[in-house]
């Protein structure tokens, strides 16, 4: 017996010490954070911010590779293939671990199960704005209008936020807009401009310099409460009761991710993101730093609103693909 539990011991210590080494040795080379998004984004901004600081923690180059594609399933498969060590991480959003698995039906990867939680980084808040030549000031005016002129609105839709917005708020409201798919956020607010669609649920880290000028017309945000960055705009929940959606963003690595290098990423982003620069820099956007204490409280986060956001698209009507 005494032998047995001295080779356990032994064991165990080995493996601290190995864990130990794993950690003090990662990383010896550059990083890439995969976005699935292309650049201009809001996810895009937020990443480069974070890769930024993250690289000055790590003492090595973290560099953002923009995947966009099939509504980020491009990028969350290339992540969930690449190798476990650490040097291949995922800066995503809910449209890839929340919304895409209620979405299509032969989604090739699975957002528990392919991927490690490392640490949510924060909430960006979405606005929707319509284009200036319709004929409503409020959103009250704009659902109004739409009741009156079923089928004859279109909104661009280049991310599940953007669309579970949308459908979410036709259901409820009871009116009829097309959806049109984009590939990418800053198009669609360009087209908005445009006047090839007329309304555009927006992420404010891409659209907010267009949010504030009169080019487009903003009528409601996403967030429960009022955000000072688009005085006057109010929540899309006070005029459309029973809208409650939450854009999030956090890192993952594949499956399979060294618990050292779990908890060194982890411990390393919690003090990047406690940086008051930061902050104030990705505030400018409408970002919200909001980091999870653990990876174990994110992956409780990502399972529940995997669930939540289910609920959200199926209560819309919204059929997968």
């Amino acid at each position: 017996m005494k032998t047995i539990l001295r080779a356990t011991l032994a064991a165990c210590a080995l493996a601290i010490g190995a864990t130990a080494a794993l950690a003090q040795a990662y990383p010896n080379a550059p990083v890439t954070l995969v976005v699935p998004f292309a650049a201009g984004s809001g996810t895009d901004s937020v990443a480069r911010a974070v890769a930024s600081g993250l690289a000055a923690r790590l003492k090595q180059p973290v560099v953002v590779d923009n995947k966009p594609g099939a509504n980020a399933q491009v990028a969350a498969q290339f992540v969930a293939k690449a190798k476990p060590d650490g040097y291949t991480l995922f800066m995503t959003t809910n449209t890839s671990h929340s919304a895409n698995p209620a979405l299509y039906k032969n989604l090739k990867y699975d957002p528990i199960k392919d991927f490690t939680p490392v640490a949510r980084v924060g909430e960006l808040p979405f606005a929707l704005a319509v284009h200036p030549a319709l004929p409503v000031k409020t959103l009250a005016e704009l659902l109004d209008y739409a009741r009156a002129n079923p089928g004859k609105l279109s909104y661009a839709t280049p991310n599940s936020t953007s669309l579970v917005a949308m459908e979410s708020i036709k259901h409820i409201a009871k009116i009829d807009v097309l959806g049109v798919p984009y590939k990418s956020s800053p198009q669609a607010m360009t087209d908005l401009v445009g006047g090839q669609v007329q309304v555009y649920v927006a992420d404010l880290g891409s659209g907010m310099g267009m949010l504030k000028t009169d080019k487009v017309r903003t009528l409601g945000i996403t967030t429960a409460e009022p955000t000072p960055l688009l005085p006057g705009v109010p929540p899309i929940g006070k005029t459309v009761k029973g809208f409650d959606l939450t854009s999030w963003n956090g890192i993952f690595g594949p499956a399979g991710l060294p618990p050292a290098v779990v908890l060194r990423l982890n411990t390393e982003l919690q003090a990047v993101l406690a940086d008051k620069d930061l902050q104030d820099k990705l505030a400018q956007i409408g970002f919200q730093v909001w980091p999870s204490k653990t990876p174990e409280e994110f992956a409780q986060y990502v399972a529940g609103q995997l669930t939540h956001w289910r609920t959200l698209i199926q209560q819309a009507g919204i059929q997968p693909e």
